[in-house]
């Protein structure tokens, strides 16, 4: 009897630790690449760049073909995922300066901020581009607000974008390498010190811009800004992907014993692009080729790191870029001319900048062994400003009704449970009065009056997507009930009024 009832105590434990571990919540890591299109990886077309780690993402997990960021630009997008709200509903928040103060405001709920509270560690790690500090920045002293203050417990970040000063990393509150006795200063209008410039002085460039990006030189480029002092402190561009991808590999081996939450925003594959040594020369399409595959090496050690600290399978991996794609984005690279055939969009029309399919619609795939049946594939609708929503259901974590204005918790089709997505969302080009509206395959974008961009079609136009992917023929003309139903569902949408402050 005795050991009967041995045996039945051990069979209770391990079903009851069996229904914890399918109960408890998983670690998350978000990978957020920066420009990389709809069609630049392995698993959704590309032949002439080589994505091993990414596609075995793809084969393990589930694959969206109708996920979209909710702009194509990075700002707003960036904005989006950390709030649950559309961009275009707050001034400032269009494409930034690398001196402009924090867009998020400390103490609103935000997805970092939730997850803390659920008990996890949290850690920005990589691009920012979402502002730092209030007015102007000291640069040589205590950065703040910033990651810190909008939910993250530590950050190590670049502040804004590779071809914008400041050309520093930025740890928790400030300047990694600062020495005193060379002080940084930027600005945005005027030169400051002696730097040369990419204007007067082109004979100093390796890399020569194509267009704007004409300001200070560091490491022999043009950057968009002004910048003086910080040389102990700049980064050297073909070092930036491995230095982050290391910082990201570190976090989560420090914080292996509890749950964490890692946001890791890659700089590849944004310009400049400069890979390092192992990759440059690698793909068959040149430069903007191999700065993708530099991406997929970052992907593979944040996994290789999984593994080896054997957190894999209670680890939800989410890999997604901020906007489409862009080929010569201010830079005379190559990227143009060495295509070889490659298609960074895949089959839709547009790229950053622009409200066009190809602007939006992202790669997005989740991971998350045991939980999300392997290599599936899902064509339900899905905007990144559903990750706030979706996430906190999926880690337990609380969200304040009204907090997150524009966020669907859509957990169960991330984790491949539902193939039921969004009905209605919406698009934004590069500024908030460029907008296009969703509503299954139909897609409408206006003409609002007195927007001058050159990106959108000349005049209102409807498209149904089920026949025409590419967007290619407006039939506004042949559906005027259908551009008003979806002219007055894009108002209703608008005239929203948010319940956050900006």
């Amino acid at each position: 009897m005795f050991r009967i009832g041995l045996l039945l105590t051990f069979i209770s434990l391990v079903v009851v630790c069996r229904i914890f571990a399918q109960d408890r919540p998983p670690n998350v890591v978000l990978i957020l690449a920066d420009d990389l299109g709809y069609g630049d990886s392995g698993c959704y077309g590309a032949t002439k760049v080589k994505t091993p780690n990414i596609d075995k993402l793809a084969a393990g997990g589930l694959r969206f073909t109708d996920a979209h960021s909710t702009s194509g630009t990075c700002t707003p997008s960036r904005y989006s995922i950390l709030t649950g709200e559309y961009a275009w509903r707050q001034r400032g928040t269009g494409i930034l300066p690398g001196d402009a103060s924090l867009i998020i405001e400390p103490g609103r709920a935000t997805l970092p901020d939730i997850m803390h509270a659920a008990g996890y560690r949290t850690a920005a790690i990589g691009k920012w581009h979402l502002g730092l500090g209030r007015g102007k920045v000291d640069w040589n002293g205590e950065i703040e607000p910033g990651p810190l203050e909008v939910g993250f417990q530590s950050c190590f970040i670049i502040p804004a974008t590779g071809d914008r000063v400041p050309c520093v990393f930025i740890q928790d509150h400030r300047v990694v390498g600062f020495d005193p006795n060379d002080p940084i200063a930027v600005s945005y209008k005027i030169n400051v010190g002696n730097s040369p410039t990419g204007k007067d002085n082109p004979e100093l460039l390796k890399l020569k811009p194509s267009s704007g990006h004409a300001d200070t030189i560091i490491n022999g480029i043009s950057r968009i800004g002004f910048m003086s002092g910080g040389k102990a402190a700049l980064w050297k561009d073909d070092e930036i992907a491995e230095r982050l991808t290391k910082q990201a590999t570190d976090f989560l081996e420090q914080n292996q014993s509890r749950p964490f939450f890692l946001y890791f925003a890659t700089h590849d594959i944004h310009v400049p692009r400069v890979p390092g040594p192992k990759f440059k020369g690698s793909s068959q399409c040149g430069v903007r080729g191999d700065v993708i595959q530099e991406l997929d090496w970052s992907v593979g050690q944040v996994m290789q790191k999984l593994d080896e600290l054997k957190l894999t399978d209670n680890t939800l991996v989410i890999f997604s870029s901020d906007n489409g794609p862009a080929v010569d984005d201010g830079y005379q690279d190559g990227a143009v001319e060495n295509l070889n055939g490659h298609t960074p969009a895949g089959p839709y029309k547009g790229g950053k900048y622009s409200n066009w399919e190809g602007g939006t619609r992202m790669p997005f795939i989740t991971y998350w062994p045991g939980h999300i049946k392997p290599n599936t594939t899902t064509a339900a609708m899905l905007s990144q400003v559903d990750l706030l929503a979706s996430l906190a259901k999926i880690c337990h974590a609380k969200v304040q009704p009204d907090s997150s204005p524009d966020s669907v918790d859509l957990s169960a089709l991330l984790l491949g449970e539902s193939d039921q997505g969004r009905d209605v969302l919406v698009e934004q080009g590069s500024g908030p009065m460029t907008l296009a509206i969703r509503q299954g395959n139909w897609k409408l974008i206006p003409r609002f009056p007195g927007v001058k961009d050159t990106r959108l079609p000349p005049k209102t136009s409807l498209f149904d997507l089920s026949t025409d992917i590419s967007e290619e023929h407006n039939i506004a003309a042949d559906h005027p009930e259908k551009v008003a139903e979806l002219s007055k569902l894009l108002q209703k949408i608008r005239d929203q009024v948010p319940t956050t402050k900006p």
